[in-house]
This record gives structure tokens, sequence and C-alpha cells, in this order.
């Protein structure tokens, strides 16, 4: 009997980076009919045979009853997920010469098979249209949902499908269906709003001052004080201070809920509202993780490695409340990223780098009662329990934290009588003033705030007079400063110069930016 071979093209992801993914389809006669799959393909991939099968009898195609080998290339990386389920069928339907089709070349073709045709929604697929459009493919034909996903990469066609039979048609060109299209600018507009805003915090103006510093730079922050006092208040307006995403940044914040498959939940939890099961985060993501959470699910892991919390909050904000609450080997895991912003999840035949460019934003008691500051309420704990339960935050950990502020108790009169301050609207144009400042300086350099200079770019951008050089070489002598806190007193001086319009840094700068370096000082000393 003769042999027929077809192929058809697919994509798969790695990490959140896609590949091209060649399935051939070869059938040929044979004594026994049997099916095989090679190509290092996982379970879920193994059980598409049963899937297909049953799609295409029920969808009035007939299966091939013969010798079937289907292999999916390349045969080194391991294949995961359900998304191969509709290009296999395609490939069978093909080399069995039920259609014939010459667009099967033209498009990259995704999808998972119900056992009655239809076609469900998979994982990943901007990242695979993204990857679609640099190979030069004519467009991607996946599943309706997540049509709008792919039609986010400009100049490829997203052709939505729901059945196994819809696809067919559209390929033999008995069926028309137009593209999906999407407006980016409409879909920016339309979306991003915030429920909460700072004005409604009374009080704390000083927390609400290094809020407002630490958004306009990128920089990270610490708050301490005694429960009552706003911190969590404080965090969750945090995010409605903060520029709007650009659509670089959008696009590689989406591929990592793409890839997790988040994309029908909110980002942002209760501190904004964006619509995103459509096909675009556009509002800066805000992850605020439970203290019970472990390594790998602040970190990313599984035996098909999976982006964590760091990566979810991916040019966004990572709020960690509690923070000593919190495994030690889980606040260590903070360091790379914080430092590189990226993080490398290794295994024995392989490792994946996730990005994790994010701001962290953490809050924590003083001591274990939470009352060591408070002026009027007698804290409980012994000078021991306080020190353990400091020495829970390591020093690297916190040197790594730009900004360190007390946020203490109020009095009645303070909320009751306080005065309403600047609207989050009105504070965000000034972060946005200052981030277009720094956007213009370090654009030569692929950056895009204060915080991610380095040593280079903080000597060529970070000059200071005689005077305020003084200042801040008694600051360091006072307050033990190590080197990285040098370079972040340097960065915070220049984030809150760029508040001002100022071109240079002047010494009032840098005292407000010791300001900020203080806690340590008074607790961890």
């Amino acid at each position: 009997m003769e042999t027929k071979l077809a192929k058809v093209f697919s994509s798969g992801v790695n990490g959140i980076e896609s590949y091209i993914l060649e399935i051939e389809v070869c059938v040929s006669g044979g004594s026994l009919p049997y099916m095989v799959m090679v190509g290092l393909p996982d379970q879920a991939v193994k059980e598409s045979r049963d899937r297909v099968k049953a799609a295409m009898v029920n969808s009035q195609y007939r299966f091939p009853y013969d010798h079937v080998t289907i292999n999916l290339a390349p045969a080194h990386l391991k294949k995961e997920g359900p998304a191969f389920d509709l290009p296999m069928a395609l490939g069978l339907l093909l080399a069995s010469g039920q259609i014939g089709s010459p667009k099967l070349t033209k498009y990259l073709i995704v999808g998972e098979l119900s056992l009655d045709g239809r076609v469900r929604p998979v994982k990943g697929c901007l990242s695979m249209a993204l990857k679609a459009k640099e190979e030069g493919y004519r467009g991607m034909i996946l599943p309706a949902e997540n049509a709008p996903e792919a039609a986010v990469v400009e100049g490829l066609e997203a052709i939505p499908v729901k059945s196994l039979a819809e696809a067919v048609g559209f390929l033999s060109g008995q069926l028309s269906i137009r593209p999906t299209q999407l407006n980016l600018q409409e879909v920016f507009n339309n979306s991003v709003h915030y429920e909460l805003d700072l004005a409604e915090v009374r009080g704390q103006e000083h927390a609400k001052r290094a809020l407002l510093v630490a958004a306009a730079g990128g920089h990270n922050v610490l708050m301490i004080g005694p429960p009552g006092g706003g911190k969590t208040m404080l965090a969750q307006r945090f995010p409605s201070l903060l520029p709007q995403l650009h659509l670089q940044e959008a696009l590689e914040t989406t591929k990592v809920y793409s890839v997790c498959g988040l994309l029908s939940q909110s980002a942002l939890g209760g501190s904004g509202t964006t619509t995103l099961g459509a096909c675009l985060v556009t509002t800066r993501p805000f992850r605020s993780p439970h203290h019970s959470i472990s390594e790998a699910g602040l970190v990313g892991g599984g035996t098909f490695p999976k982006p964590g919390e760091i990566s979810l909050a991916h040019h966004g904000v990572l709020f960690l409340d509690e923070l000593p609450e919190f495994n030690r080997n889980v606040l260590e895991a903070l360091r790379q990223p914080l430092e590189t912003g990226e993080i490398t999840i290794s295994r024995a035949s392989s490792s994946t780098t996730y990005p994790a460019r994010i701001m962290l934003l953490a809050a924590m008691n003083p001591c274990p009662c939470g009352y060591y500051t408070h002026p009027k309420k007698r804290c409980r704990c012994t000078p021991h329990q306080i020190q353990n339960y400091l020495s829970k935050v390591s020093g690297p950990l916190l040197d790594r934290i730009d900004i360190h502020v007390e946020v203490p108790a109020l009095e009645h009169r303070d909320i009751a009588h306080s005065p309403a301050g600047e609207s989050s609207a009105q504070l965000r144009e000034k972060v946005s003033g200052a981030r277009a400042t720094q956007m213009e300086r370090l654009q030569g350099h692929g950056l895009t705030a204060n915080a991610q200079m380095s040593g280079r770019l903080i000597k060529k951008f970070c000059t200071l007079d005689a005077q305020a050089e003084d200042l801040l070489q008694k600051a360091m002598m006072e307050m033990g400063l190590s080197a990285r806190g040098y370079t972040k007193v340097l960065k915070l001086s220049r984030t809150i110069a760029d508040l001002e319009g100022s071109p240079d840094i002047r010494t009032e700068h840098v005292s407000e930016a010791v300001q900020y370096r203080n806690l340590d000082r008074t607790f961890w000393k």
C-alpha cells in the first residue's frame, strides 16, 4: 500500500518563548493498525490520539486505521499540553487524502480538540503569534477564544475557529473566515481603571512621599510600623501612582500571563481592573502572595517549569505583607531577580530564564506583637524575641531595598482632621514626567528607570557637587552604609531631582535620600 506523508506547522512554548513545531504524519499500510507518536511527547500529548480519533469520527471524517506515525520535531525538546490536537487531526486528514490544501504551510495551527470536534483554548498563544510573525508565516489558525491574543501582533492574520470542521472549511477554501482585528490604542484607553486612590489615605504624608519617589524611579520599598498604621492601604494604592505600560512592556507581561493561562483573570487584585480575557495586560500587575507560599510558587518551577509570582509581577509590583513571616529560603530567592531583573530555574536537562523586572513593596511589624514603636500600647516582646524577628530579614536582602520608611501609628485627630492629599491621578502625572526624563536619559542603554542604572551609569548621571558629596560621606560613616547602600542613595537622589525637574542633584535631594536609609540603623543595629 502506498505510504502518504503530510507536514503541518504548529508551535510550542519553552519557558515563555515559543518555537516552531513541525508535525509530520505518515500513513502506511500494514497487517495491524496502530498509531505511534515520537518526539518526546508528555502524557497530555500522548492522550491526543484518543481525542483526535473521536473528534475526527464525530466530525464525519474517516480516521485512518493503518500504520500511523506522528513525529514532533525538533525531537530534542519535550512537548507538553493539548495544543497540538488540531494540527495533528489536520495532518491525518491530509495524509489520508481526505483534504488537500496548500494553505497548510502558510499558517501555524494550534488548538485542543474536544471529543465532538469543538476547538478549545490553549495557553501561550501570544508567544506563538510573535514567533509566527518573526518566522514569516501568514497567520495562525487557533481557537476563537485565543484569537484576540494573536491579533495583538500587527501584520499577522489571526483566524478564529470553533471546530475541526471550520478549520477544514477554511483551509479547503469552502469557508471564508474574517481574521480577528484589534485596535490596540482603544484597548489601552478603555481597559485602564483604578478603583483605589491614594487620596483616600489620611495622614502618613512621609510614607506617601516615599511611595511617590519609589514610583518615579522604580525603587523597592520596605514599610515598617505597628498594626493599623495603614501599610496595607498604602500598598494597595501604590500601583495607581505608576505610569501606564508601554506596548513592549505590555507584550512582555502578557506573555507571562498567557503561558500561565491567566489572561481570563485580573492581574491587579483589588488595586485596579483591566480587561484581560480578551488579549492584553494593559495595567501594571500587582501580586500579593500569602506568606505561606513555597519557593517554587514565588520564583517558579515544577516538572515543566512555569513562572512564579515574581514573573507574574513583571513590570509591576510584588507586595509581600508580613515580610518576616515568609520562609527564609523564599526571601533569599528574591536576591537574584532584584539585582538582575530575571530569574533562572535550572534542571538537570535544561535551564529556563523568566523575566522578573519588578518593584518590591514589603511591609512588616517592628516586633512579633507589633507594638514595639507604638506610642501608647505596650510591647510584650523581649529584646531577644525582637532580635530574632528582625533577623528573619537578612542584611543582603535589606540592602537591596532602596527605601526604608517608618509608618507610625495614627492618632484619631490625624485620621479625622487631616486634609485629603493629592489624588493618584495628579501624582501619576508627576511620576510620568519624571519617568519620561529618565527614559530620555537612558534610551541608549535599554533602561527605563533610575533604579536600573549600573555603576557606570551612576557615575555618569549622578554627579554631586562638593557640598552634597560631603553630606553623603558623613552619612556613610555615621550610618555604616555599604557600597550598595551608597549607590542606592545616589539613585534616589537622582530620582528626587527628576521629580523636581532639576538637572543637577542638590544637597536637599541627597538629604532626603539619606533619610530613606534610616531604618537599618534604627532597628537592625
